[in-house]
């Protein structure tokens, strides 16, 4: 092989290699937020599970305003099957919501649609046990739709709005892609993807690991 086609060679590999290295490094980086099995409460629901003029106590700081609070509760699906220690996250809302995991759908005996967060109308009954009381739901529980929570400058960075959907990679040994990821932004959002735990498992992935928007 003469020194012309080794150069040819040398300078395609080259090439090859920095397009691989440019497309690995592509995409906006997003630090992951696993979310577990948790409970949203109206004061009117705080009050019969935990008593008259009780108000949710803070044990740790959350982005946008929320915190979880110390107050776990027993939710309860349709089959008598039940959870316990689900934790209550504050501030109290305009209307009590369950959010849970597939799995725990599962285990629950309950049909949990997978939903934006607020969205319940239709959605799965399910009943919530506190030590002062007990109440039950027509609607309420969801499986948590995927979502990336951004500020209005991270989303200008990104390129992305309110609302988008986007896909996202995860680059470790599963090499998991999610697609129908949504935008939220809001000016109180720290820069954080939110997955539950059935997804977080599945991808081997944890909090604190990142991923990268690929697509908009």
């Amino acid at each position: 092989m003469d020194n012309s086609n080794v150069a040819l060679i040398t300078k395609l590999v080259l090439e090859a290699v920095e397009k691989q290295k440019t497309s690995d490094d592509a995409g906006y980086l997003v630090p992951i937020g696993v979310s577990a099995r948790h409970v949203h409460l109206t004061q009117e629901h705080v009050e019969a599970l935990f008593g008259e003029g009780y108000h949710l106590t803070k044990k740790k700081e959350l982005m946008g305003g929320q915190f979880a609070s110390n107050e776990t509760v027993t939710i309860v699906g349709l089959k008598l099957r039940a959870i316990e220690n689900v934790r209550v996250l504050g501030p109290v809302r305009k209307q009590t919501q369950v959010e849970i995991s597939a799995t725990d759908a599962i285990k629950l005996g309950v049909k949990a649609p997978i939903r934006e967060s607020g969205n319940i109308a239709g959605s799965s009954p399910i009943a919530i046990v506190g030590p002062k009381g007990a109440i039950y739901l027509q609607e309420g529980c969801i499986i948590a739709k995927r979502h990336i929570h951004m500020s209005p400058r991270d989303a200008m960075a990104a390129g992305v709005h309110d609302g988008d959907i986007v896909s996202v990679k995860a680059d470790n040994e599963r090499g998991t892609i999610f697609n129908n990821v949504q935008i939220r932004v809001d000016d109180s959002f720290t820069l954080e993807m939110h997955i539950d735990t059935d997804e977080a498992n599945a991808a081997k992935i944890a909090t604190g690991d990142t991923v990268r928007i690929i697509s908009c």
